[in-house]
Formats: C-alpha cells, structure tokens, sequence
C-alpha cells in the first residue's frame, strides 16, 4: 500500500457500523488521525455520496477500514459485510483500501470520551467518528513504522 499513496495525500479511516459510518482523516503527512464526522447508513450509493460530500475538498490517498475481528481472532458475519462494503467500494475508488483489525477500538475511543468527560449525548454523537479516528491512527502508526524499516 505505501508504494501506492500518493505524497501528501490523506488517509481516510472508517469504522463501519450498522446504522452509522464514521469517517477520520489523517494530516496531509499521514501522522495524525482526527475524527471528522458520522453518515448515517441508508442505502450504499446513498451512504457512499455522504462520505465524498464530507470529503469535499480533501486529496484522499487511500481508505482504512475497521475490520472488526472477534477477540479470539476469528471472523464473523461483520467481517463479511465489511469485506463485502469494500469490494463494492473498490468499484468507485482507484485509492488503494487496507483493511485494518479494529479489536476493541470503540472500547477504546469510548474510554478517551469518558476521560474527556464528554457527556452521555456528546459520547453518542462522536463515538463513530473517534473508533474511525482510533482504527486510522493505528494504521498511520504501522505504516511510519515501515516507512523507517525501509529507510
């Protein structure tokens, strides 16, 4: 994937719920992932044009997709349609898509909430979009770590 990203190109990390998708973004120097918002899922086309109109303006170099693995490192019926959302999806996109183990990353962006004292309502407003944030970081981490590897 790293030969494929153009430079200066964000990232994109999403956390794919049933009824929500949350987007993330990475900098332009793919260091530091950010949540950017939430689509509320109806139809793919439909869920697909919400995320481009929240990316308007941005280059996007390449997708991370939380790939929620059972904790026993098995894959279940989420698995599935995530792999199936990203095939459809490989299909309007040339940007390569990664998909990335996401094990406990709402779980996680849950806790920096709590720790952030956000409310009850607030945490439910943005938990989407900072599990997206936790998946992409993880993956910016991996790639930096390569990125040193080869040098």
């Amino acid at each position: 994937m790293l030969a494929q990203l153009p430079r200066d190109a964000q990232l994109v990390g999403l956390d794919l719920g049933d009824r929500t998708i949350g987007l993330a973004v990475s900098d332009g120097r793919r260091r530091i992932a950010s949540p950017l918002t939430t689509v509320r899922r109806k139809k793919f086309r439909a869920d697909v044009e919400r995320m481009l109109e929240a990316l308007e303006g941005r280059t996007v170099g390449g997708w991370v997709l939380g790939l929620p693995v059972n904790m026993a490192g098995d894959e279940g019926p989420r698995c599935q349609s995530t792999r199936t959302f990203a095939r459809n999806f490989a299909r309007l996109t040339a940007a390569p898509i990664l998909l990335w183990d996401e094990r406990l990353s709402t779980v996680a962006a849950e806790r920096a909430l709590l720790e952030a004292d956000a409310s009850r309502r607030r945490r439910a407003e943005v938990i989407d979009s900072v599990a997206a944030a936790y998946i992409l970081q993880g993956a910016l981490d991996r790639l930096a770590a390569l990125t040193r590897e080869d040098e």
